[in-house]
């Protein structure tokens, strides 16, 4: 499992990399500070606890597929460290309703499990990862350029230097630059609209992402995901 000295070999990762048009990285203490202060004033999603469960449910070697979200949802007794997850017994909200659908269409014998948890996906080697780790509760992105962004682009530049043949499912726009630095002939990256309904005709129904995924896993010798145990 990955532990706080890996988390803060990250970070410093993190920092080396930095863009020159990103905002100023905080260092992970700075970073730790600001949620802690933010807990003390305001309600935070996901709790303390389930902040790294992303870290949680597999060995960071055994990652075989990657999906990147934005941030948590702000929703009382949603989010709990995995992106697109909901826990139970929380309705899965509509972009997760709608990856339902996909999987229904694209996977021979998927149904809707009733439930929006998606821990029994990340127990198989898919890392649920989103951008930016916390949120204020009721406030979209109210967490966004005070430091998560750097360390999870640090977390995706060791899973593309350490690893091979990992999956990387992309999104939407914000996906697909987060993983632009992706090295294609290392690792192979599937991209198509977001699932949100706003996008979701866009490409996404109809993309076959999960499919190709264990299809591109069995190529490269690894066991493919059963996308229906959750």
């Amino acid at each position: 499992m990955i532990g706080q000295k890996t988390l803060l070999s990250f970070f410093s990762a993190a920092q080396a990399k930095k863009r020159s048009r990103s905002p100023e990285p905080v260092g992970a203490a700075e970073l730790m500070d600001f949620v802690a202060a933010e807990r003390k004033r305001y309600t935070v999603y996901p709790a303390v606890h389930q902040v790294f469960t992303w870290t949680q449910m597999c060995s960071i070697r055994d990652v075989k597929a990657v999906i990147l979200g934005q941030d948590p949802y702000h929703g009382p007794n949603q989010a709990h460290g995995l992106c697109f997850s909901v826990q139970r017994p929380v309705p899965p909200p509509p972009s997760l309703e709608n990856i339902y659908k996909e999987l229904a269409e694209d996977i021979e014998g998927f149904s809707h499990p009733g439930h929006g948890d998606l821990t029994g996906w990340a127990k198989q080697g898919v890392l649920l990862l989103n951008a930016v780790l916390t949120v204020r509760a009721h406030q979209a992105n109210s967490h966004k350029e005070k430091g998560w962004e750097q360390f999870t682009d640090a977390v995706v530049s060791w899973l593309n230097s350490n690893l091979d043949g990992v999956v990387f499912m992309l999104w939407g726009a914000y996906a697909q630059r987060k993983g632009s630095s992706i090295d294609r002939k290392r690792h192979h990256v599937l991209q198509t609209a977001h699932p949100s309904p706003l996008s979701v005709h866009r490409g996404f129904f109809g993309c076959k992402h999960f499919s190709k995924t264990n299809e591109l896993l069995k190529k490269s010798g690894k066991k493919p995901i059963d996308w229906s145990t959750l």
